[in-house]
């Protein structure tokens, strides 16, 4: 830049004025004559307008303009404006040599001689382009935003907002442009405002508004809405200006007290912790339960309510729950106590459900007192107990029984001559012999309900074989049997039915010194059915004897036995002689 001094020689006002034109830079400096023509021109115009000063000295400042200005009149009325205010500044777009246009920031200043006759104008252009793109893209930024947003001064003037800040609060943009943001703030609130603003750009950062507090906006027709508020400092030429996006909550907050209403009204006691294990939210419930207020349980560790026995274990156990969360019980298979505010201790069941919020992941509790239940549950217990302790009694009693009727058909077989007569004593001895063991077989079981029959078969079959006298070298014995249990009302036919079949085939099956053997089998082919075999490689069933038209009562009482089990019996009648029964059994 030229410098003139003092000691220079005289430089005339013209060469003065040329210097300092010259020497503007960053801007186009023109000097215009009272109609708007060029009388002067910077060094630094040509750098941005294209022109040298030749081609443009004597011509119109029109020619800087787009077409649509200039038949819009705009380059007149910007003199006009600066003629009579003596000043003019604007922001818009200007045209260079070769057509392309650029964004501008104008300002026409007005001169006068000292008569006050306008002598010119003397013109400011800026080319701001990058600025401007910059702003523009910004402007699209914060217009494509899904929230409301508004852009305030640090007087609390609003400068900009966005579509849906007009959605939002219902208010047109012209309404709020030039504003204060305060015509958004309910009323109770207004009157802090100002003051939480100031302490905002006292130490301006990007942070959520009013953190920790219920925050609350006002439409335009009067109605308000809880919101969340994010602060975003900007910096611009005017100076610092705070970005507020703003989101209405209304959907969420009717959701969280639904949410809350729900779990206020739960039977059961429900308590939301943290990670941590603090306490974040409790119901009514929960005060009646551990006694406590909720005052006394909110933000406080939730092992204030486990047994102290309990409560070293308690993190790790609640750690491995957040590791790997989902709805289920706690402890499940344990045993689980709760501690009250007297002290007491009383059984639980716990449920656990994690849940999604904005502070992180948390769990919800629902935590039921089972003493009730407990004391009941002792009491069926016990009550079985001593039901088991009957059964036990009522079937030993019942083979003592048996057997003392047994007792006195052997004394009484010791009075009669009759082979007959003793042939049927001991065919109703085996037979109630038979049924005592099946009530032995009850009485030695922890299932009052249901007989081994394999542990029956294995007592039956070396008493049958001592009553008949059988050489056992001569005529064997094979029992087959799964592990089959029957119900009380099975067991005692199906054990008179195998009585019967064994106690014929060691009667009948064999003559006189023949060896042969006896097959037991006892099967369950299905899951609902039964089988049982008895054959015998003997001399087979002489002809014209049925089971189901004979005069022997040990035949008879197999079909009435079979008929009685709902089942069916199928007869081969030698080589080897079998009779196989049939019959359903409930799963």
């Amino acid at each position: 830049m030229t410098v003139i001094r003092a000691h220079d020689r005289p430089v005339a006002p013209e060469q003065q004025l040329r210097v300092l034109i010259d020497n503007v830079h960053d801007y186009a400096l023109l000097l215009l004559d009272p109609a708007g023509h060029i009388v002067s021109w910077s060094a630094d115009a040509q750098t941005f307008r294209g022109y040298t000063a030749n081609e443009i000295i004597g011509r119109h400042f029109a020619c800087f303009f787009p077409p649509e200005d200039v038949a819009a009149g705009k380059p007149a009325r910007e003199l006009a404006i600066a003629a009579a205010e003596g000043r003019f500044e604007e922001e818009g777009w200007r045209v260079r040599k070769d057509g392309s246009r650029f964004w501008a920031n104008v300002v026409i200043s007005a001169t006068r001689r000292e008569s006050g006759e306008l002598e010119g104008f003397a013109k400011l252009v800026r080319d701001v382009s990058e600025r401007h793109r910059i702003e523009d893209r910004f402007r699209q930024v914060v217009e494509a935003a899904p929230n409301a947003m508004v852009m305030t001064s640090a007087v609390g003037i609003i400068e900009l907002v966005n579509t849906q800040a007009e959605c939002v609060f219902g208010y047109k943009r012209a309404e709020m442009l030039g504003q204060p943001i305060e015509m958004l703030v309910p009323t109770r609130f207004r009157g802090h405002h100002p003051g939480l603003r100031g302490a905002f750009f006292a130490d301006p950062q990007s942070r959520p508004m009013g953190a920790g507090r219920d925050l609350y906006a006002l439409r335009k027709d009067g109605s308000e809405f809880p919101v969340e508020i994010g602060l975003n400092p900007i910096e611009t030429d005017q100076g610092t200006m705070v970005l507020s996006a703003i989101v209405d909550i209304s959907t969420r907050k009717r959701l969280e007290e639904r949410f809350r209403l729900v779990v206020e009204s739960a039977p059961n006691a429900m308590v939301m912790t943290d990670r941590h294990g603090m306490i974040e939210m409790v119901n009514a419930q929960t005060e009646r339960v551990f006694g406590y207020q909720r005052d006394e349980m909110l933000g406080r560790s939730v092992e204030m309510l486990v047994p102290e026995r309990f409560r070293a274990a308690h993190p790790g156990l609640r750690g491995a729950f957040f590791s790997g969360s989902r709805s289920r019980p706690m402890g499940d298979g344990y045993n689980l106590y709760a501690l009250r505010k007297d002290g007491s201790e009383f059984p639980a069941e716990i449920g656990l459900n994690p849940i999604e919020t904005e502070e992180g992941a948390m769990v919800l509790s629902a935590i039921v007192d089972v003493s009730d239940r407990k004391h009941r549950e002792d009491g069926i217990r016990a009550a079985l107990h001593e039901k088991e302790v009957l059964l036990g009694e009522v079937h030993h009693r019942v083979k003592n029984n048996l057997q003392i009727v047994h007792s006195l058909l052997d004394l009484q077989s010791a009075r009669i001559s009759d082979p007959l007569a003793l042939e049927l004593l001991r065919d109703s001895q085996n037979r109630i012999r038979s049924m005592a063991q099946i009530h032995q077989t009850l009485y030695g079981s922890k299932d009052f309900a249901k007989v081994d029959f394999g542990l029956f078969l294995d007592s039956l079959v070396p008493t049958l074989i001592g009553s008949y006298g059988v050489d056992a070298e001569r005529i064997r014995l094979s029992v087959d049997v799964v592990q089959v249990e029957l119900p009380i009302d099975s067991a005692v036919p199906c054990g008179l039915v195998l009585n019967e079949l064994i106690s014929n085939a060691l009667k009948h099956a064999f003559r006189p010194g023949q060896d042969g053997e006896i097959t037991v089998s006892l099967k369950r082919e299905a899951i609902n059915e039964v089988t049982l075999c008895v054959a015998d490689d003997g001399c087979g069933l002489p002809d014209g004897v049925e089971a189901a038209n004979t005069s022997t009562l040990g035949l008879q009482l197999v079909t009435l036995l079979t008929e009685q089990l709902g089942g069916a019996l199928t007869i081969h009648r030698a080589n080897p002689t079998r009779f196989v029964l049939r019959f359903p059994i409930e799963r």
